[in-house]
């Protein structure tokens, strides 16, 4: 898997789970269903195809931070009203400066490459 990939959902996973609060499924059970569906037909060839320029590079990282903002406004969705508004406005705030900073976060994955560790135990 593309390592900048990684970072970037790392990144997303951190954004929907501030307006979260706590662990839980974000997907839509539909959605799941359709993904298990398709990744029961095995992995698409362009999972595997790296993203060589930066050019790519920040097209899949406008992508990942989109679909970051989906996951937290479908969270906010499942909380009470009282702290819904908040919520959505957190997750808008992040999805405005992540894009803001979209560069930069390519080269944050970029140098992250290689030295993550995501087996084991966790700490």
């Amino acid at each position: 898997m593309n390592k900048s990939l990684i970072g970037a959902l790392l990144a997303g996973a951190l954004a929907a789970g501030m307006c979260a609060g706590a662990a839980g499924q974000s997907t839509p059970a539909e959605v799941a269903q359709h993904q298990k569906q398709e990744l029961a037909r095995g992995e698409p060839a362009r999972w595997m195809k790296e993203d060589r320029t930066i050019g790519a590079q920040i097209a899949t990282k406008k992508k990942e931070i989109g679909a970051a903002l989906n996951e937290a406004l479908a969270e906010c969705k499942r909380m009470q009203a009282g702290e819904r508004g908040t919520c959505v406005k957190e997750a808008r705030q992040t999805y405005k400066d992540d894009m803001a900073h979209v560069r930069e976060l390519v080269t944050v994955s970029n140098q992250m490459a290689g030295k993550v560790e995501t087996t084991g135990p966790s700490e």
